[in-house]
């Protein structure tokens, strides 16, 4: 009986822990577009609602009939640059930003109908044969290089309308990173297993005595409420944004790919899959992309980062990953609970995060060096590592004068390093490097 409780106990913290994971994801997102499209505070409430519900359901979605791995379903940091890009150029050609985003809504259903087409085709296993352990791991490895800038910047209480930083938030942010390491490096038993849920609630507690006079955010008036259907108003399918949504399906395949490789190879000590997965996985991230359009949010796609995560805290079971995404939804049915999860400090969770990023980090760099790293790798990291991350380094305008795809192609380093290590890989051959 006592054995029973407390495997109940450990399967509710881990969901508990699982949720706080996806929560830490998801509050970021809404509170950025909501600056790029200057959005009052009750519709980037409205959205932040949106937001958790379409997570968890997504979430939920993947995990029991998709790829059917515990991998979070994530506002994508492509999708932010595409919402920026297209802000940019709507305003500049006259659009309101209720029509650019009805327009982007468009593009997701149009993202949305490519990927399902590529899962139930059997064409989205085909591009396995191109992710090679190099390919993989340099993948991760940019992610991690392209998100760490966002995670320090929110630790050192960097905002936009602050560019210097807070000395009492970074020293609650590095104080929630440290400790997060340290249990899961010295931690034993349920402290290394909830090293994240620890932090975070210790942080949360420090920030709230540090800064005990600011107002707590509200998530509204309403006691419950169900997620609004099409907020932005009706989507807008038309023929200009389908070559965008065909090549950000492509990309999001890719991402796919790799997410699944990596938390396939946190599981089980290996990459371990079948084409079905990837197949199935595919066609429900199109499906996810038509539900995130319907509720007007931000498309999410598979988060690598859950592998991370699982390493750090060793929690590799399904089950309270997916309990975690149907607390999400039922959580998002009632705004004063929105509101107050949402108020997790961004120097908080933008340290957790940094802390499962470093496992992420690690896995890319274990699946770059499994392979001898001879002057033809070395020759293809580094010149893609080079002009990938230099890209990240360019002010976002610097490509306004180029077409909206191009633009999101050459803002976004990931894309460009990631691609031109697949085409170098491919067309360099092994055998070449004996000539």
């Amino acid at each position: 009986m006592k054995e029973g409780s407390t495997r109940v106990l450990d399967l509710s913290l881990e969901a508990v822990q699982w949720f706080v994971f996806l929560l830490a994801n998801a509050v970021a997102l809404p509170i950025v577009i909501g600056s790029i499209f200057d959005l009052p505070f009750n519709e980037i409430a409205g959205l932040m609602q949106r937001t958790f519900f379409v997570v968890g359901v997504t979430s939920f979605l993947q995990g029991l009939f998709g790829h059917r791995l515990p991998i979070m379903e994530g506002p994508a940091g492509i999708w932010i640059s595409i919402f920026a890009v297209m802000a940019y150029s709507g305003a500049q050609s006259g659009e309101t930003y209720t029509e650019t985003l009805q327009a982007l809504e468009g593009t997701m259903i149009w993202t949305g109908i490519f990927l399902f087409i590529f899962g139930i085709s059997g064409l989205s296993h085909r591009v396995l044969y191109v992710f090679t352990p190099l390919v993989t791991g340099a993948f991760l490895f940019l992610l991690t290089v392209q998100l760490s800038g966002t995670f320090l910047q929110g630790m050192l209480g960097i905002q936009q309308q602050v560019d210097s930083v807070d000395g009492i938030q970074a020293f609650v942010a590095f104080l929630t990173l440290g400790l997060i390491i340290g249990l899961s490096i010295i931690g034993k038993g349920w402290l290394k297993s909830f090293g994240v849920l620890i932090g975070i609630g210790v942080g949360w507690i420090v920030y709230t005595i540090v800064f005990i006079g600011e107002r707590l955010p509200s998530g509204g008036t309403a006691a419950f409420s169900l997620p609004e259907i099409f907020a932005w108003g009706p989507p807008q399918l038309t023929w200009g944004t389908l070559p965008l949504g065909f090549l950000t399906a492509v990309i999001l395949l890719s991402n796919l790919v790799a997410s699944i490789i990596a938390v396939s190879h946190t599981i089980y000590g290996q990459p371990q899959y079948t084409y079905d997965q990837v197949n199935k996985g595919s066609s429900f991230l199109g499906i996810n992309h038509g539900i995130t359009a319907v509720f007007s949010a931000v498309a999410n796609v598979s988060m690598a980062s859950s592998s991370g995560f699982m390493k750090l805290t060793g929690q590799k079971k399904k089950q309270p990953f997916l309990y975690a995404s149907l607390l999400l939804v039922v959580f998002s049915f009632f705004p004063p609970i929105v509101g107050f999860i949402s108020g997790i400090p961004a120097p908080v969770a933008n340290a957790a995060l940094l802390a499962t990023f470093i496992q992420l980090m690690g896995l890319g760099l274990s699946n770059i060096a499994s392979q001898p790293l001879d002057e033809r790798r070395l020759t293809i990291l580094g010149l893609s590592f080079l002009l990938g991350i230099g890209l990240m380094f360019l002010p976002p305008e610097a490509f306004n004068g180029a077409p909206p795809i191009l633009q999101n192609l050459l803002s976004n380093g990931l894309l460009v390093g990631t691609v031109l290590i697949i085409i170098l890989d491919q067309l360099w051959k092994e055998s070449n490097k004996s000539s």
